[in-house]
C-alpha cells in the first residue's frame, strides 16, 4: 500500500513538472512572437475607411456606358509593289491591313468619338456595337494634334450614348472606369483611381497634350475608349499607356472630356479645330529667373513676353507675371495652361490671375486664333508673319518657325527661322505650306530654303 502511494505521488509530481515545463515553453514560445520587432511584419487586414467607400458600386456606370462603347474596326488597302517599276509607279498588289480600336457613342443618332490614330488612312471603317450590331461608319472629320476623330453610323432607331462630364472637375483619387476593346475582348470594363492630371507625355510632338492619367487597365485596343467616373459620365478618351514591354504596367492617358467634345464641336461647325492663344511666350522658372525678377513662387506659368497686338498685350498681362488662375482653373506648369485653352475658342473671354510684384491681380484676357501649321515631315511648327515683321528682315515673304515636333530636330535650334521656299516654290503663309506638302510626292526630299536669326539664306534638304 505505501509502494502504491510513494508511486502515486511519483507520477502526480511527474505530471505536475511536465505540465509545468509545457506551459513554461508555450509562454516563450507566444512571448517571442510577441515582440515589437516580429509584430512589424504583421499587418492588419481589417478596411478602414470611409461609409462611402465600402459602398462604391461601379455596376450602374458600367451598364450605361457598355453599350454605347463600340468596337472599330479599321481596313486599310495598300498596294504592295513586288518589283522596281511598281514601286516608282506606285502599283502591285492590294493588300488588305486590319487594325481595331474603340469609339464612345456621344449621342442618340450615332455620332462616335474615338481616336484619330484608331481611324489614320482607313479606307473602310467598321463599328459593331455590343449587341453584335455592325454598322459601316463614316469619317466626319479628325485632329491629329489631339488625336481625336468623329465618325458616324446610321440607324433608323436612336443608339444609345454617353453623356458628356465635366473633366474640369474630375479630383485626384477619385474612382473612374475604363471600357473598350482590349486585345479584341469586347466590352471589357476595369476600374481604377484619378491617378494625376494635366500630363504632358513628349514635349516635341507638337500636340498640346493635358491627358488625364489613370491606373485603370488600358492595353491594345483601348484606344478611343471611355473614361467615365461613378455617374456613367465620360470624362476622358482613353489614348495612352506609357510601357517598356507595350503593355498596361499600371499607367494610362485619356484625353479630357472638355477637350474632346470642343474639338468634335469644331468640326461640325467648323470643319476643323478652332484654337484660342492668350499671345504669351512663356519661360521656365529658374534660378536666373528668380534673381532677375525676385521670384519667390515656384508654381505656375512664368510669362517670358507678350506679343504684340496679342489679346494678353491688350489686357495688360507682362512679362514677368506667373499665371496662377484661368477663370479659377488652378494653374501650377504649362500643361494646365494649355489643357485648359484647349477647350476654349477663339475670341472666348479667359479671366487670367497672375502674381505680379507680390499681389495678385485678374485680367480678362480675348482668346485669339492660332495660326500654326505643323510640318511633319520637317519636325516644325511655323506661324504668319506680318509685313512689318518680313519688312524689318529685308524679306518679300516666309513663314517663322515657332518651334521643333521632335528631339531630333531640336538639336538643330531652328527656333526663329524664315522659311522662304519648299521645293522651290516661294511660302506666303501657312496655307501656301500646307498646300506644298500636300501636293507632293511623299518620296521625293523636301528642300527647305530659309533666313537664319543672323540673316543668312541658308537651304536643307530633308530626305
Amino acid at each position: 500500500m505505501k509502494q502504491t502511494i510513494r508511486l502515486f505521488l511519483v507520477a502526480l509530481f511527474a505530471g505536475a513538472v511536465t505540465l509545468g515545463g509545457y506551459k513554461y515553453f508555450e509562454e516563450e514560445k507566444l512571448i517571442s512572437f510577441e515582440t515589437p520587432q516580429q509584430q512589424s511584419k504583421f499587418i492588419p487586414t481589417t478596411f478602414s475607411g470611409t461609409a462611402a467607400e465600402m459602398t462604391t458600386d461601379f455596376t450602374e456606370a458600367a451598364e450605361k456606358t457598355v453599350h454605347a462603347v463600340v468596337h472599330v474596326k479599321n481596313i486599310t488597302v495598300s498596294r504592295q509593289p513586288t518589283n522596281i517599276i511598281e514601286y516608282f509607279r506606285g502599283g502591285g498588289q492590294p493588300r488588305a491591313m486590319v487594325g481595331s480600336g474603340s469609339g464612345v457613342i456621344v449621342s442618340p443618332d450615332g455620332y462616335i468619338v474615338t481616336n484619330n490614330h484608331v481611324i489614320a488612312n482607313a479606307t473602310n471603317l467598321e463599328v459593331t456595337l455590343n449587341n453584335n450590331k455592325t454598322y459601316k461608319a463614316e469619317l466626319i472629320g479628325s485632329d491629329p494634334n489631339t488625336d481625336i476623330a468623329l465618325i458616324k453610323i446610321e440607324d433608323n432607331d436612336d443608339f444609345p450614348f454617353v453623356p458628356f462630364g465635366d473633366s474640369n472637375n474630375v479630383k485626384i483619387g477619385e474612382w473612374v472606369l475604363a471600357v473598350g476593346n482590349p486585345f479584341n475582348l469586347t466590352s471589357t470594363v476595369t476600374a481604377g483611381i484619378i491617378s494625376a492630371k494635366a500630363r504632358d507625355l513628349n514635349q516635341f510632338d507638337g500636340n498640346t497634350q493635358s491627358f488625364i492619367q489613370t491606373d485603370a487597365a488600358v492595353n491594345r485596343g483601348n484606344s478611343g475608349g471611355a473614361l467615365v467616373n461613378t455617374r456613367g459620365e465620360l470624362i476622358g478618351i482613353n489614348t495612352a499607356i506609357t510601357s517598356e514591354t507595350g503593355s498596361y504596367v499600371g499607367y494610362s492617358f485619356a484625353v479630357p472630356s472638355n477637350n474632346a467634345r470642343k474639338v468634335i464641336e469644331d468640326i461640325l461647325e467648323y470643319g476643323n479645330v478652332q484654337r484660342g492663344i492668350l499671345g504669351i511666350q512663356v519661360g521656365n522658372i529658374n534660378p536666373q529667373i528668380v534673381e532677375k525678377y525676385g521670384i519667390d513662387e515656384t508654381q505656375g506659368v512664368f510669362v517670358g513676353g507678350i506679343e504684340k497686338g496679342s489679346g494678353a498685350d491688350k489686357a495688360g498681362l507682362k512679362e514677368g507675371d506667373i499665371i496662377k488662375q484661368l477663370d479659377g482653373y488652378k494653374v501650377t506648369k504649362f500643361a494646365d495652361l494649355s489643357g485648359y485653352l484647349g477647350s476654349k475658342r477663339p475670341s472666348d473671354i479667359v479671366e487670367v490671375t497672375v502674381m505680379r510684384n507680390g499681389k495678385e491681380r485678374k485680367f480678362p484676357v480675348k482668346l485669339e486664333k492660332l495660326e500654326t501649321f505643323s510640318i511633319d515631315d520637317l519636325g516644325l511648327e511655323v506661324k504668319n508673319m506680318t509685313r512689318e515683321e518680313l519688312k524689318s528682315r529685308g524679306l518679300k515673304n516666309g513663314v517663322v518657325v515657332t518651334r521643333a515636333l521632335t528631339p531630333e530636330i531640336a538639336r538643330y535650334k531652328l527656333e526663329g527661322i524664315i522659311i522662304t521656299h519648299l521645293n522651290d516654290i516661294a511660302v506666303e503663309n501657312i496655307s501656301d505650306a500646307e498646300r506644298i506638302m500636300n501636293q507632293r510626292d511623299s518620296r521625293t526630299p523636301i528642300k527647305m530654303t530659309f533666313m537664319d536669326t543672323a540673316g543668312n539664306i541658308n537651304s536643307f534638304i530633308f530626305r
